[in-house]
């Protein structure tokens, strides 16, 4: 993994051959045999929790383009960067994201298989809910126990994704559409005739004069929170329910959670911590090449995505174990990436020059010639 962050443009197969002593067949025959990332992650992530932090799962998918008629997978999918289905590859992450850390961990990454939008008569049977779904079960046996909370974005807010989450024991938060079908539940007196009254009207979520109201946040939000029945999920619901005010005109944000006895402060906070995987995406693309896979069978693919992905996961260590070093590098992989190439070109050097590491190692000038090229704090 130490490779990827001394490699310079893409990381690949050829380039990865450039920095190392093995061949570009070599990496070629390793990553068709697969590499197991999860057990490791899972480690990863429980040494790195501080005492009684807050740690949720994420799960949300980023698009891959790809070129070529023979990469297993190829399909269309949503592009959220050009905000349209385009032709190309689909991965199904799973992270840890740690509330008073700020930062997120990936545990897993699953290609999505090509021909679950397909037609019935497809021999491909299922969609893409219940693969995301599959995804999750496997995942779980990594999971940190003190996991409880599964957080998506709306695009999961279906039946099918929230009833799962649920089966599979934790309970799940996302987001509702702004005009989702809910229902006031009926707290009243049993007038003693017929079936007891369940709900209390429909809930218009343009008003929030039925909503308890928790506090004002940054900005001039206000959260406002309430227990209602949800028709589409089919059952009960904590929202939390942002509403933000601004010269006259209002805006409001819906989130829920399966769990009614959780606090919308709570609700928020995860909610919010969830953007975090979107951070995963964007520094595993610029650094350590998620998006250079030159290969097309299924093992190459899930090597290559996974090993670029926990050498994001290790470099977040690294930076976890000295404080001072995270503050200064903690939104810069950039400097940590050209430290990385730095000391491996001095090793190199004294390697082959044959000299005294510990004469050079303790130069007054040695942390200068690391620092070359960084960013500074």
């Amino acid at each position: 993994m130490s490779t990827i962050f001394v490699v310079c443009g893409k990381v690949n197969y050829t380039n990865l051959s450039r920095y190392s002593e093995l061949s570009e067949r070599t990496y070629r025959r390793h990553f068709n045999h697969g590499i197991g990332c999860e057990g490791l992650n899972q480690a990863l992530v429980q040494s790195l929790r501080h005492s009684e932090s807050v740690q949720i799962g994420v799960v949300d998918c980023t698009f891959l383009e790809k070129s070529g008629r023979s990469t297993y997978g190829l399909d269309w999918f949503y592009n959220g960067q050009t905000q349209r289905p385009e032709k190309g590859l689909e991965l199904s992450v799973v992270a840890i994201v740690d509330l008073e850390q700020n930062t997120g961990y990936t545990l897993s990454a699953q290609q999505t298989e090509a021909g679950l939008s397909s037609p019935v008569d497809s021999p491909i049977q299922g969609n893409r809910i219940e693969f995301y779904l599959g995804h999750l079960a496997y995942c779980v046996t990594f999971f940190p126990e003190w996991i409880c909370y599964i957080v998506a974005d709306g695009y999961y807010s279906k039946y099918k994704w929230v009833t799962g989450v649920v089966q599979l024991g934790f309970e799940a938060i996302g987001k509702l559409r702004c005009d989702a079908d809910l229902k006031f539940l009926y707290d009243g007196p049993y007038c003693g005739r017929g079936t007891p009254r369940r709900y209390d009207g429909k809930v218009d979520l343009t008003d929030h004069r039925r909503f308890e109201v928790v506090e004002r946040l940054a900005d001039g939000v206000y959260l406002y929170t309430a227990v209602v029945w949800s028709v589409s999920l089919k059952r009960k619901v904590r929202l939390a329910y942002l509403l933000k005010e601004h010269q006259g005109r209002r805006s409001y944000v819906v989130l829920f959670s399966t769990d009614t006895e959780i606090d919308p402060l709570l609700l928020y906070r995860c909610y919010t911590a969830r953007f975090q995987i979107e951070f995963i995406f964007r520094d595993a693309r610029q650094y350590t090449g998620l998006a250079d896979c030159q290969a097309r069978s299924p093992e190459a693919i899930d090597s290559h995505v996974n090993a670029s992905l926990m050498a994001l996961n290790l470099a977040k260590a690294v930076l976890q174990e000295d404080a001072s070093q995270a503050e200064a590098l903690r939104f810069s992989l950039a400097s940590f990436k050209r430290l990385a190439l730095n000391q491996h070109l001095l090793d190199l050097f004294i390697d082959l020059f044959e000299l005294e590491p510990t004469l050079i190692k303790s130069h007054a000038n040695y942390r200068k010639l690391l620092d070359y090229g960084a960013i500074a704090a």
